[in-house]
């Protein structure tokens, strides 16, 4: 039918029907639309469902009639909310003529004992036609010129092995008529789902017969556009619902909806897409509830900037297997095989031959393995008797997982991405196939790996290898400085150097947040207290390390020895590890050299650069010259930032537990200061330069001079903040007596190639390297081979949240350097 006014589909699924309220939202966006508009209804959710139910003769007759007044009372329900006055009336008593129609034929089937296929077509069509009225009568209501098509009187219809064929001719006939009768209608709603056939008895579209019907009316209106309102937001990558990183797609073509809705991707029936693909019009994809989205459009064309479009899988399956020696160069072994699935109503999903011809196999759906054994053992029994053939194997619980793409063909790599990525994960595959157009590789694998293997396909594809999936351990002074610097740079780092950054977990002491995809991190402190999930780094460890992530990593901010003993574990199962901790690598030597042994055996990495000097370079400046050949002879320096702080303002004007104080409420000090004061903190880094040098040191190794008085050691740490003022005097007297010899004090750390380290506070001349600091500036020496009359110095800030977060989050990138 031409018009000057061209015309547009609209099709509404039983989600965007659902109530009362929702059907208002619909009718608001039909008279939004500019020009003709036909709106394709299906029936008001769960209503198709419950009428279906009704024709089940093992339920009583008395029950059935109880549940066709609870229906009748719900549509009832409808008609009040949506409708007033007379148009309300006028609804309710069409109502009622259909519910006793229904109470007609199920009192006929109940005395006849059975439910006749016109019989259920005809209750099933009930739900459209209701739909389609209150649509249409809400329409009216608003001014609108609409009037309501009962697709019965136009569309016909047959069924046969493949499903309803249209009798195009008829229907053209039928439709022609009755748009004469309507010509003046600037809207039409049409019933979706129902026909007729060509003797005029109900009949249905069977499954996605609602977009059938759309497609149908779009072929005869030679409309402009097909638009599916439903629940999603377009076409997807795959299932969001297994997938958490799935996309829209903007568009694609026919070819690859037709591909992607066989697989059970949640597109549109095939059959959908053919009055539509004959007359080229296209389809797109809708959200009912964010009308301001685009969607997907399916066409011609899809996308070309990306040659894998989709994947999805069917589940449920078995694999037949038919094999020997006695097939090869044997014509007609796949005719007598396939003839005789045929002929025992077996549905072959997939089929897999090598060129060997010494197999076939193929897949069906697990209801049906039985009866497809049976068949090929039955075809072959002679064969399979005399020893030329193998016994029929069966493989239960089989998925099948496809990739699906128009540019897929032509595109070296493909395959190798897609079973690389399966490979990676541990997915085995059983068998695959790949049809010559190169727009579908189907692969074969274990049902309980399916969602494992289309997440793993999907991230080979649609993830950046630059993808980190991230958990955060300690959001305290560090942690919350290094959040703060991942909220700022995640979108910049993924727009121009796309590393997508995810921190999916963040745990406290206490409890911890948990995000499928990323969380909020403007407000993680809210998911802590909201998701309140009591912390569980083992349950953090699972939710970070998935099998579509080409990157876990855990991130220890805390300074605790029982996170710090699980790092060996992480690096087993493959998870980085980066962290400011320094327990891990100054542990005894059995534990140090296991989770050495893991770092070399395992795919991830151990980075640790802010435990010595927060944000300095100092452990790769080490790794450096040891790697390039140099011998290093002695390292020293002032490897505290605390200490470095404290010893620059000491001055003599203040006390020095006033200055210890402030550093305190600065952050530049651990929670429990005399970790800093004990020399403890230093000689954990001087273990650490030492074992990066090869040396077999320990804590017990190192000459440590405390700066914590004796009677101070053990108590609270507001027992040493008290307590600590009663020391002040003899700090300054220190303080004097280098000042009188024209010297500065400085608590510094060394260790030499021979083993000897110790921690200690020294006195260094006004022009020493040492005496050249500021604030909280760490200083190390190298003292090299090469670097020997004039040691190697790296200094700079090292101590503080934000220079130890920054040194942090700089590991982090690390992982992901090309």
């Amino acid at each position: 039918m031409s018009s000057p006014t061209p015309w547009t589909v609209y099709k509404f699924g039983g989600t965007s029907l659902a109530d009362a309220d929702r059907l208002q939202h619909v009718a608001t966006l039909i008279q939004q639309h500019e020009g003709h508009c036909a709106a394709v209804v299906s029936a008001m959710g769960g209503t198709t469902d419950a009428l279906m139910a009704l024709t089940d003769t093992a339920h009583p007759h008395a029950e059935r009639m109880r549940q066709l007044d609870g229906l009748r009372d719900a549509q009832h329900a409808h008609i009040q909310a949506v409708l007033t006055g007379g148009a309300a009336g006028r609804m309710t008593d069409a109502l009622n003529e259909d519910v006793q129609t229904i109470r007609d034929v199920l009192h006929t089937t109940q005395l006849l004992g059975t439910v006749s296929d016109t019989a259920r077509d005809l209750i099933a069509g009930f739900g459209e036609l209701w739909s389609a009225r209150l649509l249409s009568a809400a329409l009216q209501e608003a001014g609108t010129s609409v009037s309501m098509l009962n697709a019965r009187e136009v569309i016909v219809a047959t069924h046969g092995d493949m499903g309803p064929t249209i009798d195009w001719e008829a229907t053209r006939a039928r439709w022609t008529r009755w748009h004469d009768d309507h010509a003046d209608a600037e809207m039409l709603v049409v019933t979706g789902y129902i026909a007729s056939t060509p003797q005029g008895t109900p009949t249905t579209l069977g499954r996605n017969g609602s977009d059938f019907s759309a497609a149908i009316m779009a072929s005869l209106l030679e409309a402009e556009a097909v638009h599916i309102w439903t629940d999603v937001d377009g076409v997807m990558t795959a299932d969001p619902r297994l997938v958490p990183d799935a996309q829209r797609l903007d568009a694609i073509s026919y070819q690859e909806a037709m591909e992607l809705a066989y697989f059970g991707a949640k597109v549109i029936h095939p059959r959908t897409l053919a009055p539509a693909f004959d007359r080229e019009i296209p389809i797109h994809i809708r959200n009912t509830f964010s009308p301001e989205d685009p969607g997907t459009r399916i066409h011609l064309n899809g996308e070309t900037d990306r040659p894998v479009k989709g994947f999805a899988t069917i589940n449920d399956l078995a694999l037949v297997n038919l094999e020997g020696s006695g097939m090869m160069g044997v014509p007609g072994i796949a005719r007598r095989l396939f003839s005789a699935l045929e002929a025992a109503n077996v549905s072959v999903v997939v089929i897999s031959q090598g060129s060997s011809e010494h197999s076939i196999c193929f897949a069906v759906p697990q209801p049906q393995a039985d009866a497809a054994r049976k068949a090929a053992q039955d075809a072959f029994y002679a064969e399979i008797h005399q020893g030329h053939l193998h016994p029929v194997q069966v493989t239960d619980n089989c998925s099948v997982l496809a990739v699906v793409g128009d540019r897929m063909a032509g595109t070296p790599g493909i395959a190798a991405t897609f079973f690389g990525a399966l490979g990676q994960a541990g997915v085995n595959v059983r068998a695959m196939a790949q049809g010559s157009s190169e727009r579908n590789i189907t692969a074969v694998i274990d049902g309980a790996d399916a969602t494992k293997g289309l997440r793993a396909a999907h991230a080979g594809f649609y993830l950046s290898n630059h993808t980190l999936s991230v958990g955060i351990i300690g959001p305290g002074n560090v942690g919350g400085a290094l959040l703060e610097q991942l909220d700022a740079q995640t979108e910049r780092l993924r727009t121009e150097q796309r590393i997508d950054i995810r921190v999916r977990g963040i745990a406290n002491s206490s409890y911890m947040a948990l995000d499928e995809k990323r969380l909020d991190l403007d407000g993680w402190q809210d998911a802590i207290r909201e998701q309140a999930h009591p912390s569980d780094l083992d349950a953090l460890a699972d939710h970070i390390q998935t099998d579509y992530h080409p990157h876990a990593v855990l991130i220890d901010c805390t300074s605790s020895p029982a996170v710090a003993a699980r790092y060996e574990r992480w690096l087993r199962r493959g998870i980085h590890v980066v962290t400011p901790n320094k327990k891990a690598s100054t542990a005894p030597l059995n534990a140090f050299r296991a989770l050495q042994e893991a770092r070399r055996s395992a795919s991830a990495r151990y980075l640790y650069e802010t435990t010595v000097g927060a944000g300095l370079p100092i452990i790769q400046t080490l790794n450096n010259l040891i790697e390039t050949g140099d011998r290093v002879l002695r390292i020293e320096g002032i490897l505290s930032g605390t200490l470095s702080y404290l010893f620059n303002a000491f001055d003599g004007e203040r006390a020095f537990s006033d200055i210890l104080r402030e550093a305190k409420a600065n952050g530049f000090t651990e929670p429990d200061p005399r970790d800093d004061l004990s020399g403890m903190d230093v000689a954990r880094k001087v273990v650490i330069l030492g074992r990066e040098m090869g040396l077999d040191i320990t804590l017990d190794d190192v000459a440590v001079e405390s700066l914590v008085p004796d009677a101070l050691t053990n108590g609270s740490v507001d027992d040493f903040m008290a307590g600590l003022p009663e020391h002040d005097d003899a700090m300054t007297n220190i303080l004097r007596e280098a000042r009188d010899a024209g010297q500065v004090l400085r608590f510094v750390g060394a260790v030499d190639h021979t083993g000897e380290a110790s921690v200690r506070l020294g006195r260094y001349d006004d022009d020493h390297a040492f005496a050249r600091i500021h604030r909280t500036d760490n200083i190390v020496q190298f003292r090299t081979e090469r670097y020997n009359e004039n040691p190697l110095i790296v200094q700079g800030p090292g101590a503080g949240p934000d220079v130890t977060a920054a040194g942090v989050f700089a590991d982090l990138l690390r992982l992901v350097e090309a």
